[in-house]
């Protein structure tokens, strides 16, 4: 068990928060925010969704947005 411990304790991430947006899907917008971020922030390694939420014009679905928070190691 202690190696296991000592082999986690090296992994160090910080978190941050994306809105990614789409006017087809939810799997898109959460890529459209990846692709963005990936020009900046180097060594992503998870995301969890936290919010999803759509745009409703004249009774139609018009665009998602969605939140994600990404989880990426440190330099």
């Amino acid at each position: 068990m202690a190696s296991s411990i000592t082999a986690m304790s090296d992994h160090v991430y910080k978190k941050i928060e994306l809105v990614g947006s789409s006017p087809r899907s939810i799997e898109e917008a959460v890529t459209n925010a990846l692709t963005r971020a990936q020009k900046t922030i180097r060594n992503m390694r998870w995301l969890e969704v936290t919010e999803t939420r759509a745009h409703i014009e004249d009774g139609q679905l018009a665009h998602w947005q969605v939140t994600v928070k990404v989880g990426f190691t440190l330099d």
